[in-house]
């Protein structure tokens, strides 16, 4: 009995991999290895409200380990294009509901970025094995 249902749930499974390869793995995003930079989503499902003072040099995602499990990571580079030392808000919604953000300069103690400066940060999403389907980019300035 016991083998019977082993057949059949490998008969299963092996039906279910030829339809994801059938149909091109269509609507599902692939999970990528670990450490390995990819596009976070297409860039027709960026939606990006970016600050006049903001150059957005780099938005990439890795999966890294993270609290004992790979995670999904945002690196976010940004140029102050601006004649003024900035500080901003970084602010990223995923279309799953979950949302990740931060300050860059994260502290102020070594000062704010400076103009033609750039400065990074990567922001992990607890519980996200996967890039989502579509994103809102929000990057303002801390005087706004």
């Amino acid at each position: 009995m016991m083998r019977i249902l082993r057949v059949a749930r490998f008969a299963g499974v092996c039906a279910a991999a030829a339809g994801l390869v059938l149909s091109g793995c269509a609507g599902t995003t692939p999970k990528p290895e670990t450490g390995e930079i990819f596009a976070c989503a297409a860039d027709s499902q960026i939606e990006k409200n970016i600050a006049p003072e903001a150059e957005v040099v780099d938005f990439s995602c890795v999966m890294k380990p993270w609290e004992g499990s790979d995670t999904l990571h945002f690196m976010v580079s940004l140029k102050n294009i601006s004649d003024q030392p900035q500080r901003y808000r970084v602010n990223i919604f995923m279309d799953n509901g979950k949302a990740v953000g931060g300050l860059i300069p994260r502290k102020t103690s070594g000062g704010l970025v400076a103009p033609g400066q750039t400065a990074s940060f990567t922001y992990p999403v607890g519980g996200m094995q996967q890039a989502p389907d579509s994103i809102v980019l929000m990057i303002k300035t801390m005087s706004q």
